[in-house]
C-alpha cells in the first residue's frame, strides 16, 4: 500500500524514474479498487440488502467515474516515470493508444528492469 501512496503523492510528477515495484503495486491496487467499485455498481437493482448504500441506484457508477478521473493523471505520471526508468522517453506512453498492439508494447516495456546507474531522467531509484 505504501507504493500506491508513493505514486499518489507524486500526483503530476512526470520527471524522474519509478521502480517496477512502485508501478506494479500502483496498478494492482488500482485494479482491486476499480474491481470492487465495478462489482458494486453491477449489483441487482431489486436487492433489498443494498438499500443502506443510498437511494441513488447510480451511486457506485458515479463513484467509479470520480475515482477513475482522480487517478487518471497519477496513472499516466507513474507510467511515464516507469518508461524513464527503462531509458525511454515518456512519449512512448502514446503507443498504448494503438489498438491491439500498443498495450502489449507497454506491458513489455514495464517488465524490463531499470536501466543501471543514472540516466538522463535521473538517478536509479534502486539506489544502485
Amino acid at each position: 500500500m505504501s507504493w500506491y501512496m508513493t505514486a499518489l503523492k507524486k500526483y503530476a510528477v512526470f520527471s524522474g524514474r519509478s521502480r517496477r515495484r512502485e508501478f506494479w503495486w500502483f496498478v494492482l491496487i488500482n485494479f482491486i479498487i476499480s474491481s470492487i467499485i465495478g462489482c458494486l455498481s453491477n449489483r441487482p437493482d431489486d436487492a433489498n440488502y443494498w438499500d443502506y448504500l443510498g437511494d441513488d441506484p447510480n451511486f457506485w457508477n458515479y463513484l467509479g467515474l470520480v475515482y477513475g478521473l482522480a487517478v487518471l493523471i497519477p496513472t499516466i505520471a507513474v507510467q511515464v516515470r516507469r518508461l524513464h526508468d527503462t531509458g525511454r522517453t515518456g512519449w512512448w506512453w502514446f503507443i498504448g493508444l494503438v489498438p491491439c498492439v500498443g498495450w502489449i508494447v507497454l506491458l513489455v516495456f514495464n517488465l524490463f528492469d531499470s536501466e543501471p546507474g543514472p540516466n538522463k531522467y535521473g538517478p536509479n531509484p534502486k539506489g544502485a
